[in-house]
């Protein structure tokens, strides 16, 4: 039995949530988790991920807006050589993992919930690990 598995993500825009949710429970089927947990964790430092409402895409364009006032790319004092700051504030603020717990072999989500994958310094090439914890 597989224990883990890789998305490959090729991102089209500088900062963006993208839904991967489908992508998410294609791997539980993969994987072969009917009840347990599947862990996603995102192997990169200047993106994350979040659980949070797919139902209105107003939602996303708040968090993205809310995220760059936190945030801004321009206009700080930051000292990292690369001068993507803002993109690892907020790569932390989302956090690098969320576990979804698995029952008879599907997602158990709420109505309104969707796993987003966060991109804050695209465009780019990204890969997200999901790992099985079987019951």
């Amino acid at each position: 039995m597989k224990k883990s598995t890789q998305i490959s993500l090729k991102t089209t825009s500088h900062t963006a949530l993208t839904l991967i949710t489908r992508q998410v429970a294609e791997a539980v089927t993969e994987l072969e988790i009917v009840n347990g947990l599947i862990h996603i964790f995102v192997l990169h430092t200047t993106c994350g991920l979040t659980i949070n409402e797919n139902a209105d895409p107003d939602v996303v364009h708040d968090l993205l807006c809310r995220l760059d006032n936190l945030a801004p790319w321009h206009g700080s004092e930051d000292r990292h050589m690369e001068g993507n700051s803002a993109a690892h504030l907020k790569s932390s603020l989302l956090g690098s993992s969320v576990t979804v717990p698995v029952k008879s072999g599907q997602l158990v989500l709420g109505t309104w919930q969707g796993i987003f994958f966060g991109e804050f310094d695209g465009p780019r090439k990204r890969s997200v690990y999901l790992t099985a914890i079987r019951s």
